[in-house]
């Protein structure tokens, strides 16, 4: 289990971390806001960011010879925007519900590349199934777009053509292969429950976190907004690739995305649903 922990954290990890810190705690110097407070919370951002990645490491070591493990993959690194859902309907706010499951939709694929060139992989992720990932990436981020983009009375004809689209992207997706593995399990089944526990925590504080530092530090909520939040809120799918990538495993990395994708749309579709029915 310590081997397990050290290897699962890479130089990547405390790059990242290193520059969480340095962006709140520059701006706090920058724009006369509180250091030792901006200090403190980009420390929290940080332990959160741990979190998810040590969750991610353990799901994908206890599913490592599971037939699907992208698709398995993909539905569980939604959870923080389920989460997000769940919160957004329940105040009330069928567009702040909808936000963060279709906002990832940018953010998945730019991750996965970023995860490919990490991991020296990029023409082999890329010439792998590219024509359903491409496919798939450009529908779902077009519905994305679109649910912004028309009035909210044609909200329900959305819900309808999207639900649709995203069925048969999800049903043609290509398969999976089992790979034989000879390795002993380093991590115990029952491990899952709690990763999947732990990831999901996790993904709901990130935000709240993220909020706090960049209240402490008086960093503008714009470069907040496109810079940290975008990509930190994609960090499970970010932490999946690069696992998964690390370890071969393409078609699973690809799959992790494009389901993801299609998760989001079904995330935004049942937010939006759940508003009309209970608003009527």
């Amino acid at each position: 289990m310590k081997q397990f922990l050290v290897n699962s954290v890479g130089r990547l990890d405390m790059i990242c971390w290193i520059l969480v810190v340095i962006f709140f705690c520059g701006c706090s110097l920058m724009f006369n806001g509180d250091f030792n407070q901006s200090f403190i919370a980009a420390g929290g951002v940080v332990l959160v960011m741990i979190l998810i990645g040590l969750s991610i490491e353990i799901i994908i070591e206890t599913l490592k010879d599971v037939r699907g493990l992208g698709t398995i993959t993909g539905f569980i690194t939604n959870g923080p925007e389920l989460v997000c859902l769940i919160v957004g309907l329940v105040v009330g706010d069928v567009l702040f519900a909808a936000s963060t499951p279709l906002g990832s939709n940018f953010m998945n694929p730019i991750l996965l590349i970023i995860a490919a060139l990490v991991t020296r992989v990029f023409f082999k992720t890329f010439r792998t199934n590219w024509r359903y990932s491409m496919t798939c990436i450009s529908l779902t981020a077009g519905m994305a777009v679109s649910f912004y983009a028309i009035p909210v009375q044609y909200h329900t004809y959305w819900v309808a053509i999207a639900f649709v689209i995203t069925l048969m992207l999800f049903f043609k997706r290509p398969p999976e292969e089992v790979e034989e593995s000879m390795e002993e399990e380093v991590i115990a089944k029952w491990s899952l429950l709690p990763a999947i526990a732990v990831l999901i925590t996790a993904g709901y504080f990130l935000d709240p976190v993220v909020s706090f530092a960049s209240q402490q530090s008086h960093a503008p909520k714009g470069v907040i907004g496109f810079f940290v939040l975008a990509t930190l809120s994609s960090w499970p799918e970010f932490k999946c690739c690069l696992a998964l990538l690390s370890r071969k495993k393409y078609p699973a990395a690809i799959l992790n995305i494009t389901v993801s994708n299609i998760t989001n749309i079904w995330l935004a579709i049942a937010g939006v649903a759940t508003y009309l029915f209970i608003s009527s």
